[in-house]
């Protein structure tokens, strides 16, 4: 089946902070595809550039530079190329762009055309966006539910940047997501009654600000919150420690809790956290640019899901690297990080191929366009990291989740406990 593009359109929307952001439409004759773009707060420093406009409008952060590339660059080169060559348009899109990072056309102007080809593909197949990119996609993920916020994404003092719970014993992803939004709940109660009202506000992702600074705390309280709504047995724990922002390179220490840390010391706490509350996925323990710490804390913690975020960036290269580093054992897959979505299917496929794990995750400046559900399950990667259930660009992706989990019936998988490694083989289908 060949698919001509007829016509590329970019517009500006508005993100769930209200910055502005970049949607994109793909037309194939009267079949349209529409993606929405979202932007990181916490960011790494490898990842592909975001082209903002600068100067007064937005307080500089405009997308209008970049929605003209689509429109007066991006758009004549696809008129009457087939949609549903994937990996044949986004590499024109990496060679219109030109440069390694992508600054030339702003990664944010070709993660919208490069996810709305898809979406315009997968329409023309008649079949679930899911489906189109693998055959056999199956795999519902667990969700890891960030409850309590610290770090750049929430306005409070706590130095990791989210206290996570993970339904591991739920029998399906419908019962997952229960097990979450009942924990949501009690642990809201907890919140109010412990700290005041005020602390029941809630961060970037939808967990809650709370007044806590020592990370114990805060796990704690996570837990006891998981306990009210009575699944204590039935979830492990998560942190995102957003290290790189913890590092000072002047002292070469980490600031946590009002204290400071070497890496070894700060090593030393993950290992007495792993054993205190049953932490089973640490995202981000130490800088972007500690290869070696990564590949301690990965010796040291085997048991554990060590997760490369600000170290990855979602880069085939970095994460083919890591593996032969020893440097983690899992990736956190972020599709605008990278710019194209063959791109990041490469990273995936490089973790998957190592024995890792794969966490795709949203960004903290989200839209209502859902596109990871069907990403998660496109990759059979077992994992998603999408906020609390609350706020309409979170519940998005969870809501599309349960529509793909009835759509699949009785071939969905939830992994639960086995979230690491749920299926073996390559990642991508036929689309990606």
């Amino acid at each position: 089946m060949t698919l001509p593009v007829t016509a590329v359109h970019a517009r500006m929307i508005l993100d769930c902070r209200g910055f502005p952001t970049v949607q994109v439409e793909v037309a194939c004759g009267a079949l349209i595809g529409v993606a929405n773009v979202p932007a990181g707060r916490s960011t790494g420093s490898g990842e592909a550039v975001e082209l903002r406009d600068g100067g007064e409008a937005y307080r500089g952060f405009g997308v209008q530079t970049a929605i003209g590339h689509v429109n007066d660059e991006i758009a004549p080169a696809l008129i009457g190329r087939d949609a549903t060559d994937q990996r044949g348009l986004d590499a024109l899109l990496r060679e219109l762009d030109g440069t390694p990072d992508k600054r030339r056309l702003g990664a944010n102007a070709l993660c919208g055309v490069s996810l709305a080809l898809a979406r315009v593909a997968a329409v023309a197949s008649g079949i679930p966006l899911h489906r189109y990119l693998r055959f056999d996609s199956c795999v519902l993920p667990v969700p890891l539910i960030n409850l309590i916020g610290g770090g750049r994404l929430t306005s409070n003092d706590l130095a990791f940047q989210e206290f996570i719970m993970m339904p591991v014993g739920a029998r399906s992803f419908s019962e997952a997501l229960r097990m979450a939004s009942e924990s949501h709940m009690a642990l809201q109660e907890i919140v109010v009654a412990r700290y005041g009202k005020l602390s029941a506000n809630t961060g970037d992702e939808g967990d809650f600000a709370t007044p806590i600074v020592d990370v114990r705390e805060a796990l704690a309280l996570v837990r006891d919150g998981v306990a009210a709504a009575g699944y204590a047995e039935q979830v492990v724990y998560g942190l995102d420690c957003a290290a790189t922002h913890l590092w000072d390179p002047q002292t070469r220490r980490y600031s946590v809790s009002g204290r400071t840390y070497s890496t070894d010391e700060l090593l030393d706490l993950y290992k007495e956290l792993v054993a205190e509350f049953d932490v089973a996925s640490i995202e981000d323990p130490f800088d972007e640019n500690d290869w070696e710490g990564f590949a301690a804390i990965t010796r040291e913690l085997p048991d554990v899901q060590i997760v490369g975020d600000d170290l990855l960036v979602t880069d085939p290269g970095r994460v083919r690297e890591a593996v032969v580093r020893g440097a983690g054992n899992a990736l956190l897959w972020k599709v605008n990080q990278i710019g194209t979505l063959t791109e990041a299917f490469e990273a995936a496929d490089a973790a998957l191929r190592a024995g890792w794990g794969v966490c795709v995750s949203e960004r903290s400046g989200e839209t209502e366009d859902p596109v990871i559900a069907d990403l998660v399950v496109a990759l059979n990667c077992g994992q998603i990291k999408t906020g609390s259930p609350v706020r309409g660009e979170r519940t998005a992706k969870y809501n599309r989740l349960l529509q793909i989990e009835e759509w699949l019936g009785s071939s969905a998988v939830y992994p639960g406990r086995d979230f690491r490694r749920p299926v073996t083989g390559p990642s991508a289908g036929a689309g990606a």
